[in-house]
């Protein structure tokens, strides 16, 4: 249970993010200053060593030389910019011509955490979107094979098995790469969502299949075809619910891996591409070992990757526990 409610509250925090992004990020994340490339995260603080404020406020970075020559920031504290609550639309605000930088900024001078909350929009919708289209095809597949058999459930596994053979990664490279680069991002993100929706369904189908063989064999799916309802309603309505409390569980699991496909690709630079933004085409500032060491801010994309995929993990484990499911 214990694992239940935290995958729950670490998945609510991030799509809770993601969903009021306009009104809790504090900058649009496409506005840039150029002026503070690669700026620092400004630190909130309520002491500035002689007394204590009940705002939290940071210090301006101005631009200055240091002992070999190079341009560094450092901080003015001449000065303070307090935080303003429900600033302009905004949940937090900052009343300064500048912006002002708490998770730093990227090379552009655009705003690390207003673009990392609006990332989160593509980033987790596209897990929801391609775990569902996924698991209504392997449940539909997989309920036709168990319930008609013989022929039929003979086609369906062949074919679930030679999606099962095909590498999911190297799939979506080579179906990337046939459309143009120049490719709208928005065609882009929806042609991820079918094509990794086309490759997951598979293994989902053989485990309802088996599922559906047992549950077609019981007394009330007897009895319904007595009574003459028809294959479909009885498939619909009495055979594919009594495998939700699995699905419920293995869909929780599968997410994450749209979640890390789309992030692969998009740092590749396969996938959303600017000016949108996503998780992934964040992380590919992060594959320059010196932006790492010079710029560590630059893997918190990286950070909510791994702590979606977690929340996802224990949500799943919870689930399975509380469910009673053994194996999944």
């Amino acid at each position: 249970m214990r694992r239940l409610i935290l995958g729950i509250g670490i998945l609510s925090f991030f799509y809770i993010l993601s969903i009021f992004a306009p009104v809790i990020a504090p900058y649009d994340y496409r506005r840039e200053d150029r002026e503070m490339s690669f700026c620092p995260p400004q630190v909130l603080r309520f002491f500035d060593g002689t007394r204590f404020y009940l705002r939290p406020f940071v210090y301006p970075y101005v631009k200055v030389r240091d002992e070999d020559g190079l341009v560094v920031y450092k901080e003015d504290r001449s000065r303070k910019i307090f935080l303003q609550w429900f600033y302009k639309g905004h949940l937090f605000g900052f009343k300064e011509k500048k912006m002002v930088y708490l998770l730093g900024s990227d090379s552009r001078g655009r705003d690390y955490l207003s673009r990392l909350i609006f990332a989160g929009r593509i980033s987790l919708s596209i897990g929801l979107i391609g775990a569902g289209i996924s698991f209504f095809i392997g449940m539909l597949v997989g309920g036709i094979a168990g319930y008609f058999g013989g022929w039929i459930d003979n086609l369906l596994m062949r074919i679930s098995e030679m999606v099962m053979l095909i590498p999911g990664f190297y799939l979506m490279l080579a179906l990337r790469a046939v459309f143009p680069l120049d490719m709208d991002s928005r065609m882009v993100y929806l042609m991820m969502v079918v094509i990794m929706s086309f490759i997951g369904w598979a293994s989902l189908s053989r485990v309802i299949r088996g599922q559906v063989l047992s549950i077609a064999r019981k007394v009330f799916v007897l009895s319904a075809r007595a009574i003459g309802m028809s294959d479909v309603e009885i498939i619909f309505r009495h055979v594919l619910p009594h495998t939700l409390s699995y699905v419920l569980v293995a869909i929780t699991l599968s997410i994450p891996g749209y979640i890390l496909g789309e992030s692969a690709l998009s740092l590749l630079g396969l996938g959303i591409q600017e000016p949108y933004v996503s998780w992934g085409n964040m992380l590919s500032s992060a594959m320059n070992i010196a932006q790492i060491y010079l710029h560590p801010w630059v893997l918190c994309p990286g950070a909510a990757i791994f702590l979606v995929v977690m929340g996802y993990n224990l949500l799943g484990d919870g689930l399975r526990d509380v469910l009673g499911l053994q194996t999944i």
